[in-house]
């Protein structure tokens, strides 16, 4: 019986310590680029793919996310008191109402692997995705998890999201290899490892924050000791899960923000700012009018 999709995993509990002192109160997940935060922006791409129960895999300090995706019967009643009809409409449609959300803490903040491994209770026997809100994919047509949905409907088997990256930055990403190319849109592949050397790096191809992987990546996490950083990393879990099925790495088919990086967050502001319908013309005016004013 082919594995169905419903499930997506939102692992939400790091620190953002790159954002200090932005992210000491506020979980960077709750960042915004232009109207909405990011993490919104990541359910909405599960839910553009059809899934319908989001997963947040989430820390003490997460609650903000929880309140992001709940009602608020104050804010609500105001709005409609003022007649701010648009507002409200914005307000009460975060999310539709055929989605559920649930929420577990990650008690230890241990690594990706680690906390994919927290869902495992939730999951039963499904595949599921797992999408990583600081990775901002911009596209023009499907988003990047419906290529991946498509996809796997075809393979019935793990994949993950990968982009050609610089070799010198190998170090900051899982690195897969091609076992033989297969299509134009995907290919099966046969090693990756966790953020390698350049010189070690067995191609350019980086994981990015996009996968849809199958039940049995729980026994492999399962399994699996410490990895890079002293953490459980996902990528020895999906090497582990390579010598019993294939994994097909799926290339991003848009534009990539690293939105864990300051100047990657800066640079997806501008871009979904100039992409705005409110926004575009006078923003892209004033940058033109800024220029050498700064």
């Amino acid at each position: 019986m082919p594995l169905r999709l419903k499930k997506a995993v939102f692992p939400v509990a790091g620190l953002g310590t790159r954002f200090l002192p932005a992210t000491k109160a506020t979980p960077k997940e709750m960042l915004p680029v232009v109207d909405k935060p990011l993490i919104q922006y990541a359910v909405e791409e599960a839910i553009a793919a059809g899934f319908t129960q989001m997963l947040f895999v989430t820390s003490n300090s997460k609650t903000p996310i929880e309140d992001h995706f709940d009602s608020h019967f104050e804010l609500e009643t105001k709005l409609a008191q003022q007649e701010k009809q648009e507002l409200l409409d914005i307000v009460q449609n975060i999310l539709p109402q055929n989605i559920s959300c649930a929420y577990i803490r990650q008690k230890d903040t241990l690594g990706l692997g680690h906390a994919v491994s927290c869902v495992k209770d939730f999951i039963h026997n499904e595949a599921f995705a797992v999408i990583l809100a600081d990775d901002l994919i911009a596209t023009s047509g499907k988003n990047c998890l419906q290529t991946m949905v498509d996809c796997f409907h075809t393979v019935q088997h793990s994949l993950v999201a990968v982009e050609k990256i610089d070799r010198c930055q190998s170090n900051q990403y899982g690195i897969v290899s091609a076992k033989s190319p297969t299509s134009s849109h995907y290919f099966e592949i046969d090693h990756i490892i966790e953020k390698p050397d350049p010189k070690d790096a067995p191609s350019e191809f980086g994981v990015v924050g996009r996968y849809i992987l199958t039940p049995a990546i729980f026994q492999c996490l399962e399994n699996i000791p410490r990895g890079a950083g002293g953490e459980y990393q996902l990528t020895d879990a999906l090497a582990a899960l390579l010598k019993s099925e294939p994994i097909t790495a799926v290339p991003i088919p848009g534009k990539r923000f690293d939105c864990g990086s300051k100047i990657g967050y800066l640079e997806a502001t501008i871009a979904y700012a100039l992409q705005h319908p409110h926004l575009k013309e006078p923003f892209s005016n004033l940058l033109k009018n800024s220029q050498g004013n700064l």
